[in-house]
């Protein structure tokens, strides 16, 4: 069989606002809640994985990142601007507009209000 990963759990102070977030910058679909209690606010990423949003008093933040396609990186970089949200080059400078990368020809980072902090890479 074939390792794949199936969903990963990120905390936030509120899981619904976190999710819709980074569903909207990222122009992914959010699905109804999730888990024993709903208690998740999954976001649908591929046919094989969710971002699972959990809300806790104190979260940590967390690194996530993305290779995407040309076009959706334009995509993406379109919506950050008209959304007004701060992103950068570097995890040290996620908010200097810049989207040079030293590992690939264009990259973002991006952040929540809980410190997630969002990477997303495209080879052109």
């Amino acid at each position: 069989m074939t390792v794949t990963l199936n969903h990963t759990i990120v905390t936030a102070p509120d899981n619904v606002e976190a999710a819709r977030f980074f569903a909207q910058v990222m122009g992914l679909e959010c699905l109804p809640p999730a888990g024993a209690h709903g208690h998740f606010a999954p976001v649908r990423v591929n046919e094989q994985l969710t971002v699972d949003f959990m809300t806790v008093e104190e979260p940590a933040g967390h690194h996530l990142a993305f290779d995407v396609d040309p076009e959706t990186f334009d995509r993406i970089l379109a919506r950050v601007r008209e959304l007004d949200v701060p992103f950068g080059n570097s995890p040290r400078t996620p908010a200097n507009g810049r989207v040079d990368h030293p590992l690939c020809p264009r990259a973002l980072f991006f952040a929540d209000a809980a410190r997630n902090l969002y990477e997303v890479m495209s080879p052109a």
